[in-house]
């Protein structure tokens, strides 16, 4: 039996782009990372830039830590994610932050957090 822990003090990865922080811990067989987006933040106007197409294609599980999120999907469902929520978000998506404060988040979906925001 072994116990694996490591601090998003010192991340594995670190990924910025515009209004985005993203810190990646590997433990053996999962990745989470801790995903800070600043006021303003979008998906379509910060990462879409960096990656490319329609909408965010990644699937996200995780839980909101902090600030207000929006999710519109393709088909025009939408979501407001609040502190204390945990969410999956399919592929197909818009998402941005809500109010003057960051939003932050844990992304528990090893790929999610191992290719989120990455060019």
């Amino acid at each position: 039996m072994a116990i694996f822990s490591k601090s998003f003090d010192e991340p594995d990865e670190r990924r910025s782009p515009d209004k985005t922080s993203v810190d990646v811990v590997k433990l053996p067989g999962a990745s989470v990372a801790r995903i800070t987006f600043q006021p303003g933040w979008r998906w379509s106007e910060c990462i879409r830039p960096v990656i490319g197409g329609d909408s965010c294609q990644v699937r996200h599980v995780g839980t909101l830590l902090s600030g207000e999120m929006e999710v519109v999907h393709d088909d025009g469902t939408k979501a407001r994610l609040l502190p204390g929520s945990a969410y999956v978000i399919e592929p197909g998506h818009d998402a941005w932050v809500v109010g003057d404060g960051p939003a932050v988040g844990l992304e528990f979906e090893s790929l999610s957090a191992e290719t989120y925001a990455k060019a």
